[in-house]
């Protein structure tokens, strides 16, 4: 960094090897400590903190004690050794101090609503976003925003070395009824119109690739007007990408070459299995009872309504017959685990699965419980043979119809994994699930059903003569890549047939000339010769969120909004004039 009135050196950049030599330092007063006569302040930028000396009897230097943490200084000093018994170890700089011969006060700061040294987990989320340009200079909040640089950088550079093409598409769009609610934007210029902001760019990927592109990428800014949460927010960005002349493997194996090596180049710690699996729908669902598995937790749920069918267990036997499903999920060396433990257990299943009770087997030195009792010797060992399970285990099982049962079964697998330390937080475990159905049921359709996934995917059969005699029935050439519990990718074949795209979205009750109406410019280009194409995209907030292990999205995006959708900083969304209301023709309604 070349050297100017402000800096010589960074406030990371000071070495033992610099010791005697004359810099100029600029940053924040990070910290101060008076030991009697000396005043030390760990002096702050974007890069580090190096320690600075102030003798307070050097009448050119003071005036420093009163100046507030976090005002900005301008110190010229020599870089010192430290005493061995006080170099600081936690920090790169802690070798050496900077005994300081003259300092200037740039700005001074106020009183600050919360300190930023000590990173105090007490203040509240609203106080942080009201005030982010301090809570940004917190070390982890800092850190996680530095963090998320480097990830898109090398998200970035790996793209272009897999031979893409990085495009922009536009953020005032067409609405589409293709998912989640739009922001909507009106139009001065065309009196009772608005544009959209865009969900996602689909139709402008699916574009280029007609126009022969081939393989694009973007980091797109995405807007939804959703209900918030943690792990949601209004605005998102992901990873897009597109590729024509593709089968599924080809775009799967772009996240292949992508996502682990991000891993290992971003969390030096990490271990992350060579091996991506993939899964179909129907297997993710009955093994780990949910379409996104954590598969650090070792447990798969097993059926075993078949050993139950013909049991003296009357109360599962019945429930088999009369069309149920008996579920499986082991607890790994929980046989010695307290009655309470159990007794927890089957309440958590009553009170927040909505389960009538749990049904369990220990297997102690012998299978023990109401359950073992009543199966014979052959049916006990028919269920270790189907579970995996070894003496010391425990087996729960579940009794219900079988959507219920998986989701609970899913549900309970998570409590395990969590509540018996099975989930090493250092591991990462990456797998692909795939042939999604392409329609689910819904009573608020006209033909009560909707799309499961993109309405846009391919559906697997012969696109000149699609089977459309019971749509449930069908798949698309949808998927996921799913990370430690999380999806972070969604992608699919494209439908390219104009055809098929009428007889898909009429089986959701929508008209053809809707159709052509609300994908003008998509049907339009399906017309004029386009390849088959595939893509996904990969949300880049989520991926960052799990990597460095925070829990809420807010902790890896700079300017968030809060959980009701407001920018607390700039007092977003507000009230605007009457004047700019009228210039694009909008009355506002009293509620």
């Amino acid at each position: 960094m070349k050297s100017n009135i402000y800096r010589s050196h960074t406030c990371g950049a000071p070495r033992k090897s610099d010791v005697g030599a004359e810099v100029t330092l600029s940053g924040w007063i990070h910290r101060k400590r008076d030991h009697g006569g000396l005043l030390f302040v760990d002096l702050r930028d974007n890069y580090g903190i190096t320690q600075c000396v102030f003798d307070l009897a050097d009448a050119g230097l003071s005036g420093i004690e009163k100046i507030r943490p976090e005002s900005v200084i301008t110190v010229k000093g020599v870089v010192v050794a430290r005493d061995t018994a006080a170099v600081n170890e936690k920090i790169p700089t802690g070798e050496i101090e900077i005994k300081t011969k003259e300092y200037k006060v740039l700005t001074e700061a106020d009183v600050l609503p919360f300190q930023v040294f000590g990173d105090d987990g007490s203040v509240t989320e609203d106080l942080r976003l009201r005030y982010r340009y301090i809570d940004l200079r917190r070390e982890t909040l800092h850190r996680n925003i530095l963090f998320r640089n480097r990830a898109i950088k090398f998200i970035r550079d790996k793209m272009w070395e897999l031979g893409f093409s990085e495009f922009q598409t536009p953020i005032l769009t067409a609405s589409s009824p293709e998912g989640a609610r739009d922001f909507i934007v009106p139009s001065r210029m065309h009196h009772g119109m608005f544009y959209a902001l865009p969900q996602a760019p689909q139709v402008f990927k699916q574009i280029l690739q007609i126009a022969g592109f081939d393989r694009y990428f973007q980091i797109a800014p995405c807007m939804r007007d959703e209900d918030l949460r943690s792990d949601r927010m209004l605005e998102f960005y992901q990873l897009d990408l597109e590729m024509s002349f593709v089968e599924q493997r080809d775009v799967q194996a772009v996240g292949d070459a992508l996502m682990p090596t991000l891993i290992k180049e971003l969390v030096p710690d990490a271990k992350v299995a060579d091996e991506i699996p993939h899964f179909t729908f129907e297997e993710v669902m009955l093994k780990y009872g949910i379409d996104k598995p954590d598969l650090r937790n070792p447990i798969v749920i097993s059926d075993v309504s078949d050993i139950f069918r013909d049991s003296d267990f009357g109360i599962f036997a019945d429930a088999v017959k009369d069309g149920g499903v008996v579920r499986a999920i082991p607890a790994p060396k929980s046989a010695d685990r307290a009655r309470s433990w159990f007794d927890k257990t089957e309440s958590y299943a009553k009170e927040e699965l909505g389960l009538a009770g749990l049904g369990y087997i220990v297997f102690a030195e012998e299978a023990k419980g109401p359950v073992a009792k009543k199966l014979s010797s052959e049916q006990i060992e028919a269920l270790r043979t189907k579970t995996g399970v070894a003496t010391g285990d425990s087996i729960f099982f579940i009794c219900e119809k079988e959507a219920v049962a998986a989701k609970a079964a899913g549900k309970l697998r998570i409590r395990f994994g969590e509540d018996l330390g099975l989930i090493d937080p250092k591991e990462f475990r990456l797998c692909w699930v795939e042939d999604f159905p392409f329609f689910e049921e819904d009573e608020e359709s006209p033909t009560g059903i909707s799309f499961g996934h993109n309405p846009f995917s391919r559906p697997q059969g012969d696109l000149e003569n699609l089977d459309m005699s019971d749509p449930l029935k069908l798949k698309a050439f949808q998927y996921d890549m799913v990370m430690n519990g999380h999806e972070i990718c969604s992608g699919g074949l494209r439908n390219y047939n104009p055809r098929v795209m009428l007889q898909l979205f009429a089986a959701t009750g929508m008209e053809e000339s809707e159709v052509k109406e609300k994908f003008a410019g998509l049907y339009g280009a399906f017309q004029y010769g386009a390849p088959p194409h595939g893509g996904c995209a990969f949300g880049i907030d989520r991926i960052i969120c799990i990597m460095l292990g925070e829990a809420n999205l807010r902790e890896v995006v700079a300017f968030p909004t809060n959980q009701r959708g407001q920018d607390l900083m700039l007092g977003a969304p507000r009230e605007v004039s009457e004047k700019q209301l009228r210039e694009v023709h909008i009355q506002v309604r009293k509620k």
